[in-house]
């Protein structure tokens, strides 16, 4: 039960996924809620320059899936009405792993595929229907209000589009202005030390083409090939609406960029080393031309760090956390933190900031480790490897192999891998026997030498 009763202003600043969730929950505990956005919003689904992710590839994890549609009843309905594909993640998606298969058996995780476009305008429909929400396009966030001690937020500078600034008051003001963001440089003109940033490049490029999609055309909904050192490239080709499927090829480290000219594209997925995905983009028909993008750095804003912090002022989704796209995190993600700050605003106002924070960075804390861990496989890129990570990525590679045999293993990967399980899953009893029976002549000796109290310690970190 919200304490708050719907009392006060909200702002969001940015009006992309994450922003969008926020004012879901925001509506629940605030009389108003007003989003701004940069962009000219598109009355229905399209790409837009402030989500340049938009036109690659997207899928909607299984804990993300769940998340939204416990803010959107009917959610996964409407949009398979509109041609997105329902999915059991093991049963529907043919998983690649280090060169190894997971059996293809039901599951209970339940995925999505739909592009962003047509999940964000979605979204967007159903949270600029609520009552006291309004989205304001082509206007652009411009700093902080702050009381006259500086220790609140009280709203937030808004320049519209050929217009003049506007200074809108706010309870509450939030940042989800996403990878660009500028919170911390904000909160640095108002005299707050910024939060500490841990960053990790990714050094990956992806390569995006859309095809169309023939019913009973290939026996998947989705194709997962996961990149490893030894096949430092992958791709994923994934159903969505429109009869078409998005496919995007990716490359790990220096000289491993897939082309962008169509028969380059081509052979680049002819290298995968199983031959469906390729077989796929031989007979279908391409939408486009290939599009290019480098994924920029992964960054972690340690807000929950910090030992000064003003009250009505919160960062979300990219603003606290951008991951590496290639494991599809960022969307569950900014899911999760919704629920948070649902939870926070619950239990009242007071010191939301740092309540909030704290319990973000719990929810970021896994996926985090997850895709830095597997990036910090590469040689080429740069970030400290701890022993705990050295440990769990030899053991996640002998998973793999066993996964191969043991479709349960693979189901517990996939559920860790979804968010719905925590990573001490993998550590079952069961798994970890079939993990060290199929792996047992490749299998690291510091997996055999790590008593069970020394591998508890090392995945609690």
């Amino acid at each position: 039960m919200s304490t708050t009763n719907e009392t006060g202003r909200a702002v969001v600043l940015g009006g992309s996924i994450g922003g969008l969730l926020t004012a879901r929950v925001l509506s629940e505990s605030y009389a108003k809620v007003t989003v701004f956005d940069r962009d000219e919003l598109p009355a229905e689904a399209a790409d837009r320059k402030g989500v340049p992710q938009s036109g690659h590839s997207h899928g909607l994890l299984a804990r993300g899936r769940q998340i939204l549609e416990e803010l959107f009843p009917g959610l996964t309905v409407d949009l398979t009405a509109q041609g997105a594909v329902a999915i059991d993640i093991q049963r529907d998606c043919l998983w690649i792993n280090d060169g190894h298969r997971i059996p293809r058996v039901a599951s209970g995780l339940q995925g999505l595929c739909v592009s962003r476009r047509a999940l964000e305008a979605y979204v967007r429909d159903r949270v600029r229907a609520l009552p006291n929400v309004e989205i304001r396009d082509r206007c652009e966030a411009l700093g902080l209000l702050v009381d006259a001690d500086g220790g609140s937020v009280t709203g937030a500078r808004i320049l519209p589009r050929g217009g003049r600034e506007e200074r809108h008051a706010a309870d509450l003001v939030v940042d989800a202005t996403g990878r660009g963001n500028r919170g911390p440089t904000w909160l640095a003109e108002l005299g707050y030390q910024p939060p500490v940033e841990d960053r990790v490049d990714p050094h990956t490029v992806y390569v995006s083409r859309d095809y169309r999609r023939t019913p009973g055309e290939a026996n998947f909904a989705a194709f997962v090939s996961s990149p490893s050192p030894a096949v430092p490239y992958g791709g994923v080709a994934i159903s969505a609406e429109g009869d078409r499927w998005m496919v995007t090829l990716f490359g790990v480290g220096p000289d491993q960029a897939p082309p962008i000219d169509p028969e380059g594209y081509l052979a680049f997925a002819g290298r995968l080393p199983t031959p469906e995905l390729h077989a796929l983009l031989s007979r279908a028909e391409p939408f486009g031309p290939p599009k290019r993008m480098r994924l920029p750095t992964s960054v972690r804003r340690r807000y929950e760090r910090l030992a000064r912090l003003p009250e009505g002022f919160i960062a979300f989704a990219d603003a606290i956390c951008s991951f590496n796209p290639a494991y599809g995190q960022g969307m569950t993600v900014a899911a999760a933190e919704a629920l948070v700050l649902r939870d926070c605003l619950r239990q009242g106002r007071r010191e939301l900031p740092r309540r909030f924070f704290a319990g973000a960075a719990k929810v970021v804390d896994v996926p985090w480790d997850m895709a830095v861990g597997a990036d910090l496989r590469y040689p080429a890129v740069v970030g400290p490897r701890s022993r705990r990570t050295r440990f769990l990525n030899g053991y996640v590679t002998r998973l793999h192999a066993a996964a191969a045999r043991h479709p349960v293993v693979g189901r517990r990967f996939l559920s860790v891998a979804n968010l719905m399980t925590p990573p001490p899953g993998l550590f079952g009893p069961g798994i970890v026997a079939r993990v060290l029976w199929s792996g047992r002549r490749t299998t690291p000796q510091v997996v055999h030498r790590e008593p069970a109290a020394q591998v508890e310690e090392l995945v609690a970190g």
